[in-house]
């Protein structure tokens, strides 16, 4: 299989694309073509048409497939299937996220978490307030937090006369990125301009005596700081599992004891971030000898001076490591970050989400997408096959996007790697009852193209109550059929369009 810097010299990336033409995205899709032999001889099997592939899939009467596969020298339709009908596009919309943020913030932005000082630093006394200003890094962990307020230390400061200030206002202070997701899932956190831990914290449970021992924590690799803003109680009982409510400057939780069994951890979402990461702050500043009152979140920035500060990796490298994982709060916060940069600060990711489509559509005439967030979380997003896929022809090479997509193997149905190999780079999408794949494809001949596939069945999923969303019945087997799918159109693809 081809490497990723290979195909980066190749047409896929460094000429086809950037030579897409206005007027060629604009010709209107074509029907599947009819089948065609694989290579070979005349005696080779016939590829199957794209319906029967469809239908083989058993995806169920209320299932909606569409697709579009570009030739991206062209911007020809070489195949589709319903191309314009709008479906969720779950993750494979941040692939057009981390194409408006790399067009409007540039590969080398960075975020910045500072500690400004707004008076004099005399004989290790600070003068005046301290403040923890962030700028919206959605990977700032406790290990960088520890190494900032170390970096007060460094900076001389022993003692502060004033007060312990949190500004977060570079972002709106949300509650959580989809409000219909189960109450304690970790991929569905509250943000602001101040994040840790990609807003979740750690609870883990020890079976003692007739009870159970409880701890939320902020952990990493190398630091366990005890966080009291959010509180666990285990509570008597069969369901629900979880329940939350959030009671001002104590976010309180309870879980079902009849669930626990010996023992056990997992992240659970915070959503007043800002104040999580003010109190884990507040503990490294005691660790260094720096004792803070209790933190007081202020609307505007606090002039002064910066004392202390830790940087993100660059953009380019963060859209990448999110490609990957799919985090959805690195999603949200960068869109959030590049919309402001373009105006105003939006008050919700709807309406960042609603500046991002306008860019979309200013920069590929003709296409329509209507998404309510920068994620795809929220299944109330919607866009054609046909729009993703023209949107990603003109809008990855100018951003460079292929090379930072995930690489994927061509598999069977057993998820194993087949022996014949095209080079993919995608991003997938999965929700309950809904899955997609868009991306880049090099087809034999070295005919590089654009797809987006798209199959949900948004009633079925509509149906699903709030417990029932987070392991729904028949979910996992619908999406295995639905992502063997994707394999066999790509499969059929390299079979009937060659250079």
């Amino acid at each position: 299989m081809m490497t990723p810097d290979r195909l980066t010299r190749r047409t896929l990336l460094a000429g086809a694309l950037s030579g897409l033409a206005s007027h060629a995205l604009a010709q209107p899709p074509e029907t599947s073509l009819r089948p065609m032999p694989n290579p070979g001889g005349g005696r080779a099997k016939l590829a199957p048409e794209a319906s029967d592939l469809v239908a083989a899939a058993e995806l169920g009467s209320g299932a909606r497939v569409g697709f579009a596969l570009i030739d991206a020298r062209t911007g020809q339709m070489l195949e589709a299937m319903n191309p314009d009908l709008p479906l969720p596009p779950a993750s494979t919309a941040k692939a057009l996220t981390a194409s408006y943020a790399l067009d409007t913030l540039g590969p080398d932005f960075i975020f910045e978490t500072r500690v400004i000082a707004t008076g004099p630093v005399r004989d290790g006394r600070l003068e005046g307030d301290l403040v923890l200003a962030g700028s919206g890094d959605p990977t700032l962990d406790t290990d960088r937090l520890a190494e900032l307020a170390a970096g007060v230390k460094a900076a001389g400061v022993i003692e502060v006369t004033g007060r312990f200030l949190v500004w977060s206002g570079a972002l709106p202070s949300l509650p959580a990125i989809e409000p219909d997701q189960p109450v304690h899932v970790g991929y569905n956190p509250g943000l602001s301009g101040l994040n840790l831990n990609y807003n979740r914290v750690h609870f883990e449970w020890r079976r003692a005596g007739a009870g159970y021992s409880v701890d939320m924590d902020a952990r990493s690799g190398t630091h366990r700081p005890p966080v009291t803003m959010a509180q666990m109680s285990v509570v008597d009982r069969g369901s629900p599992v979880y329940t939350y409510a959030d009671k001002g400057n104590v976010e309180a939780w309870t879980v079902a004891g009849g669930a626990l069994g010996n023992g056990g951890s997992r992240w659970l979402p915070v959503r007043h971030s800002a104040a999580y990461t003010a109190e884990v702050f507040q503990t490294f500043a005691r660790a260094n000898g720096i004792v803070l009152d209790a933190p007081v979140e202020v609307s505007a920035r606090p002039g002064g001076t910066v004392i202390a500060q830790v940087r993100s990796q660059p953009l380019r490298e963060m859209l990448r490591d999110m490609l990957k994982w799919s985090t959805n709060l690195t999603a949200e916060t960068i869109g959030l970050t590049a919309s402001t940069a373009r105006g105003e600060r939006p008050g919700s990711l709807a309406a960042s989400a609603g500046r991002m489509c306008s860019w979309v559509a200013g920069q590929v005439p003709g296409t329509s997408p209507a998404l309510l967030d920068h994620s795809g979380l929220g299944t109330g997003s919607r866009i054609s096959a046909a729009d993703m896929a023209r949107a990603l022809a003109r809008l990855g090479p100018a951003v460079d996007l292929a090379p930072i997509l995930k690489s994927m193997p061509l598999v069977n149905e057993r998820r194993e790697a087949m022996a014949r190999q095209v080079p993919i780079f995608a991003k997938t999408g999965t929700l309950n009852f809904v899955s997609a794949l868009t991306g880049f494809v090099e087809l034999p001949g070295g005919r590089p193209g654009v797809f987006s596939i798209l199959t949900a069945d948004t009633e079925r999923r509509a149906a699903l109550s709030r417990e029932q969303m987070e392991q729904p019945p028949g979910g996992a087997y619908w999406a295995s059929r639905s992502r063997n799918l994707q394999m066999r159109l790509i499969e059929r693809w390299a079979d009937v369009h060659h250079a």
